[in-house]
């Protein structure tokens, strides 16, 4: 398996002032450690005495908030990541250049398929997610949720051999979901390198992982007035914050986890708003009402005592008592409509969408993780400019949040659900600003249908509104009997559809 790089003169993150340093350790001894005794606030800066960490017969270690070795690596991983990244989505297979909007829990069984037909995608997800591991992550430390992006980089992961399939194995896993207790023994039978877990995982890849689990548990322990609860803990969300935190910039954790997880090169992972604050999503609903906080609106949740809520990911639950009217961003203190914020997009998002082949719209709850990354300004403008296919993926079943349909009783219809899309990227109800008026088939060329799926299919309403290719596509059934496009078949279906000819020089 290919070994994490080192800073040195071949390294991504090398600075001119820090060569031949390692970054990619942390094993220093430790001695029982537990809870406010032995933990060290630092690891300590070493100095290799030969070319990369795996030389050096001594644990090597690194001191992440020594001021000049700091500033070096922070300054240079953010200046240089864009471009890295940029470089990365040149390369890799000569297919069509997907982006793709989507959640982080539906579309992962489509997700890996994809290389079928193409490593160049560009998957956009919303930071705004306030359940599970992630909700303890943002109340203690804040920041944005990064859930959603751990699970598709996990989804995206090499798993071609022994160790990448251990890597994949370790950020996978969640703590113990028993008890607080227990949950926390465990977390520190990972950070001290003792869990089983460790198992395959190189002596340069546990270095570097563990260095950055460590610091996120020293900026737990400076929190002392919130009491960290690690139960249903995910390591990968651990080890995402703790990259965050050090770097001051999500993007610059997501690279450095695209290569400690080995995401192909030409697959980029982006969260739709660059902040370091905390996102929280409103829904307005069609009687007036305000749902505060992305879990409510989804999949409520009766809350325990301070700690990760386990979630239903699939959003059923009792269904809304009206329709959705918009979604949009609250502050993170605001509980009511005058609190709203309008979050620019990501550069980087309209720059993909600008050279994207295709835009797909990914299965997975409507308003909750496809809508947050359309409503943002700026994103249906660029989207709408673009000659190319557009893809819309629907659900096989209906949610909690197409219980309700404002056109008639009963839960939403296909037409329904894309005219709800729609005015997403048109910004149709927003309080500020101009909504555009552009029409379905400006944003939607063709819609994905499983067949035998739950969602009636108002073949006359869609071809009224200008979306006439409706394909159905062969589907299975989960685990609980819910209805899923069938993932080959559907690649095959977007295939189809996008048509791509790679350009060539003659």
């Amino acid at each position: 398996m290919k070994l994490p790089q080192c800073v040195d003169s071949n390294s991504p993150w090398a600075h001119p002032g820090i060569r031949k340093t390692c970054t990619c350790a942390l094993s220093a001894p430790f001695d029982s450690i537990r809870p406010r005794e032995r933990w060290p606030s630092r690891p300590t800066r070493h100095r290799t005495t030969q070319t990369g960490c795996c030389a050096s017969q001594e644990p090597p270690t690194f001191d992440m908030e020594n001021g000049a070795f700091a500033h070096a690596m922070r300054s240079s991983t953010q200046s240089e990541v864009a471009a890295l990244a940029h470089q990365a989505s040149l390369k890799g297979s000569e297919g069509p250049a997907l982006v793709v909007f989507s959640g982080g829990t539906a579309f992962n069984s489509v997700a890996g398929h994809l290389r079928q037909l193409t490593t160049r995608v560009t998957h956009i997800l919303p930071v705004s997610d306030d359940g599970g591991s992630t909700a303890e992550i943002v109340r203690v430390l804040g920041g944005p949720a990064v859930g959603d992006i751990r699970s598709r980089c996990l989804r995206l992961a090499d798993d071609a051999d022994a160790e990448a399939r251990a890597v994949r194995k370790l950020l996978a896993h969640r703590l113990s979901g028993e008890s607080a207790e227990r949950a926390k023994a465990e977390w520190y039978e990972v950070v001290e390198g003792d869990h089983s877990l460790w198992d395959g995982v190189s002596e340069p890849y546990k270095h570097t992982i563990r260095a950055f689990l460590v610091y996120f548990h020293t900026q737990i322990q400076r929190h002392s007035t919130e009491r960290f609860n690690f139960r249903n803990g995910s390591v990968g969300n651990f080890f995402f914050a703790g990259a965050r935190l050090f770097f001051r910039s999500l993007e610059a954790a997501i690279f450095l986890f695209s290569r400690v997880a080995r995401i192909p090169e030409g697959s980029l992972v982006l969260p739709a708003i660059c902040t370091e604050e905390r996102i929280t999503l409103g829904a307005e609903m069609a009687n007036g009402t305000v749902i505060r906080g992305q879990n409510e609106i989804s999949h409520p949740s009766a809350p325990e005592s301070p700690g990760p809520i386990r979630v239903e990911k699939h959003g059923r639950g009792p269904p809304l008592a009206a329709p959705v009217r918009r979604i949009f961003y609250l502050s993170a203190e605001g509980t009511m409509r005058e609190h709203e914020v309008f979050p620019p997009p990501n550069p980087r998002l309209l720059a993909q969408v600008d050279c994207a082949d295709a835009i797909v719209y990914g299965m997975g709850s409507l308003y909750t993780s496809i809508c947050p990354s359309l409503v943002l300004k700026g994103v249906g403008e660029k989207i709408a400019e673009r000659q190319i296919p557009k893809i819309f993926l629907l659900n096989g079943s209906h949610d909690r949040e197409t219980s309700a349909s404002k056109s008639t009783a009963g839960p939403m219809t296909a037409c329904d659900v894309v005219l709800a899309l729609c005015d997403a990227l048109n910004r149709r109800h927003a309080k500020a600003g101009q909504p555009l008026d552009n029409p379905p088939d400006a944003y939607i060329t063709a819609l994905l249908v499983p067949k035998g799926g739950a969602i009636a299919i108002d073949t006359a309403s869609l071809e009224a509104i200008g979306i006439r290719e409706i394909v159905e596509v062969p589907s299975m059934l989960d685990k609980s009997g819910n209805c899923l496009f069938e993932p080959l078949e559907l690649v095959k279906a977007i295939e189809r559809l996008v048509q791509y000819q790679p350009f060539t020089v003659s």
